[in-house]
């Protein structure tokens, strides 16, 4: 590497204190929440890519960092179509933090606002990208577990991309029937195995994400510890723990207004898509 060459990770933390600054001032504005929801498929990208352009204009190898790069654009532009289809981008708050806002004071909805909508997860988008930066810290050629995680985070994209199709049906057609289809929520398709999948299969892709900036650093031989397992990982940790508490928290809105939900949680899997218990009891019955 050139030791002249500016650090990617300064000018990704300055884009990150800007984002901030933006969401921030504009919740405060506007008295919606939601913008950090709308740069969420958008920031990462551009992070990623300034690890990918760095690389690129040192004149290493570069192909890893390519590939990362592009995996992470299409992500962003499946997530990007799916926001924008719910009405994302045209004003619509998250209906959790209306609902989170009914439980607090005014102040300490801000505080809440502050420290974890706006700085902690704009600070987690910076974490989970971080792969991109162990591997331009360690640029080596690309080899078979590129291949191998690159497919699996692209087999986790068709996954979400399904749950979100199947998800955006059942809401279609219960818009349809007048806002009333049993039971409520969708079960079927891939959500018959998993009452999230689409959430599952988002937080697979940042697992698969981070093990090509392991890939990078086990390549250049700094050892298992340095390199298979090494301290980005922190952000697929954080978004793995992140998810876990938002679903638990959509969850119990969910079982206050569906009545059957409760059946739904005692059958199927939260995350991991898993065959429903009784699925072959059930299929025994009526073979």
């Amino acid at each position: 590497m050139n030791p002249l060459m500016p650090d990617p990770l300064s000018v990704v933390l300055a884009l990150f204190a800007v984002t901030c600054a933006f969401c921030w001032i504009a919740s405060l504005v506007t008295k919606d929440t939601s913008w950090v929801d709308r740069i969420w498929s958008i920031v990462p990208v551009a992070y990623v890519w300034i690890f990918a352009g760095f690389s690129l204009f040192a004149g290493e190898d570069a192909a890893r960092l390519v590939v990362m790069a592009v995996l992470v654009t299409l992500w962003g532009a499946r997530l990007t179509f799916n926001f924008a289809r719910k009405g994302g981008y045209t004003g619509m708050e998250d209906y959790r933090w209306a609902i989170l806002r009914g439980r607090m004071k005014p102040w300490q909805f801000q505080v809440f606002n502050l420290l974890f909508i706006v700085l902690y997860q704009n600070a987690l988008l910076v974490l989970i990208t971080l792969p991109a930066f162990v591997a331009w810290q360690h640029p080596s050629s690309l080899n078979g577990w590129d291949a191998a995680f690159a497919v699996l985070f692209l087999a986790f994209l068709v996954g979400e991309f399904v749950a979100d199709q199947q998800q955006w049906a059942f809401h279609q057609a219960k818009k349809h029937a007048g806002g009333h289809l049993a039971p409520g929520f969708a079960t079927t398709g891939l959500f018959r195995y998993s009452r999230h999948p689409n959430f599952f299969f988002e937080q697979a892709q940042w697992w698969a994400f981070y093990a090509l900036g392991a890939t990078a650093a086990a390549a250049s031989g700094i050892g298992f510890w340095g390199g298979a397992l090494n301290w980005s990982i922190a952000g697929a940790v954080l978004l793995t723990v992140l998810f876990i508490g938002s679903t638990i928290f959509t969850e119990s809105i969910s079982a206050s207004r569906h009545p059957a939900y409760a059946d739904y949680q005692r059958t199927t899997s939260m995350l991991v898509p898993w065959p429903p218990k009784g699925a072959g009891k059930d299929a025994a019955r009526t073979a």
